[in-house]
């Protein structure tokens, strides 16, 4: 008889309680999440522990997972916090709790003795000695770190096969070994490893002018270029590095240089060999990013894990991989990679842009009567554009008949940016809330 091959567990973001919601609502099987300042997310997270309480009882009332992040690199100072935390944890009940420090380790088994812990991809487990380490620790899940090749994936498994092994599949590429970064520290003050990243890998950046009076300068050379692609003009710098004598080409244009943007992690077409290789769990990067964003990836990633764990056709289940990187195609991205998978560096994506504006995510729809909706705008709606309707299942073209604000009087426009609902009539029934709404921009 052949290898029984592990059921894909399927594990998007949750940024806040209402990304949670879409995320179980559009196909995940877990979710994790975590509060500011101890969860590796300190910006663009406004989860407190009522709102975790209330999550956890949300995710387990559906029969889903959550997963508590708990997984800076902890100082002495963030200990006392930390073990209040876990305390609370306790009412929570999460199913499993995500960490990357050894201390932090010690005290979850210490107040939460029952609960399973997940090492986190910060922890950069790259081999299968370091991966049997932390399973005789007491670490039941790896989510391994995005160099790992596949036949690495394939040998810790075959070494240490009762670990659970999960992995990255979607989203955001560091620009250091799995998140070990000290640029945002560096730069900003905001440290990484604490949870409060701002990415300064992926700013643009402009030459500042050099004094040629001063003998100490950079080894580069600048000149003028016509861009191919239109008549503007771009700036061309090489950069040789003085000891290694490595030149570094780099190009600027009007809005600036990129030359530390990655392009987004993009495995959907190889979560069969995943499988087999021995991955547990797939993983969205994103708990930063958009309803949208979180809604659209975990819906496409379903749509294939569904297809690959039937018992469809190859022609069927390629057919539904084309209609998952189609949709995956739609939402703002720097260009796809297969990252480290394969064992070749990722692809950078220089000039920072992204490589999807036909749609954009106008809103949610938050309640809905006959044809008429109540949408929480995100960007503006106007009555003549061309409007999609997401849900969980498909996509629906609409058309909309008409747009009233809060005080149901009719506008020719609706704007985010404030806490007012909308009132958007469109030619179709039957919508349901925790659909979203995107505009076609061609």
């Amino acid at each position: 008889m052949g290898k029984t091959l592990n059921k894909i567990e399927l594990l998007a973001p949750a940024g806040s309680l209402e990304k949670l919601k879409y995320a179980i609502e559009y196909g995940a099987d877990a979710v994790y999440a975590g509060i500011p300042d101890i969860s590796m997310r300190a910006r663009i997270n406004n989860f407190t522990e009522k709102a975790l309480l209330e999550a956890a009882q949300f995710a387990h009332s559906r029969g889903k997972k959550i997963f508590v992040t708990v997984n800076i690199y902890a100082h002495g100072y963030h200990l006392p916090s930390i073990e209040t935390h876990l305390k609370f944890l306790k009412k929570v009940n999460p199913d499993a709790v995500i960490v990357a420090d050894p201390g932090v380790i010690s005290l979850v088994k210490k107040y939460l003795p029952k609960t399973a812990i997940h090492l986190s991809t910060q922890a950069n487990t790259t081999n299968w000695q370091a991966a049997k380490f932390w399973y005789d620790a007491g670490v039941s899940r790896i989510i391994l770190a995005r160099e790992v090749t596949i036949e690495g994936i394939e040998e810790i498994h075959r070494k240490v096969p009762k670990l659970e092994l999960e992995c990255f599949v979607h989203g955001s590429m560091c620009m250091s070994y799995s998140g070990r970064c000290i640029l945002s520290k560096w730069m900003s003050g905001k440290s990484a490893n604490e949870g409060d990243c701002t990415q300064p890998c992926r700013w643009s950046y402009q030459r500042k002018a050099q004094d040629t009076r001063n003998n100490n300068q950079t080894n580069s050379k600048f000149q003028f270029q016509n861009s191919e692609q239109d008549s503007k003009k771009y700036k061309t710098m090489e950069v040789e590095e003085m000891q290694s004598k490595k030149i570094i080409e780099l190009e600027e244009d009007s809005h600036g240089t990129y030359f530390f943007n990655s392009k987004d992690l993009n495995l959907i077409a190889h979560l069969k060999e995943l499988r087999a290789a021995g991955i547990t769990a797939v993983k969205i990067e994103g708990r930063n990013k958009s309803v949208y964003y979180v809604a659209s990836v975990t819906r496409a990633y379903r749509s294939m894990i569904d297809a690959i764990e039937s018992k469809k056709s190859s022609q069927e289940i390629k057919e539904i991989q084309r209609l998952a990187e189609k949709e995956l195609a739609k939402i703002a991205n720097r260009g796809y990679t297969k990252g480290f998978l394969f064992g070749n560096e990722p692809e950078h994506e220089f000039k920072g842009k992204q490589a999807s504006n036909e749609f954009q995510f106008v809103g949610e729809v938050i309640a809905s009567r006959g044809k008429e909706l109540t949408v929480k705008i995100h960007n503006a709606l106007k009555k003549e554009e061309k409007i999609e309707i997401i849900t969980k299942e498909k996509n629906i073209p609409v058309k909309i008949l008409n747009i009233c604000d809060k005080d149901k009087k009719e506008v020719a426009s609706a704007h985010g940016g404030h806490n007012n609902l909308y009132y958007v009539k469109i030619n179709k029934e039957n919508i349901k809330p925790l659909s979203l709404l995107r505009k076609i921009m061609k």
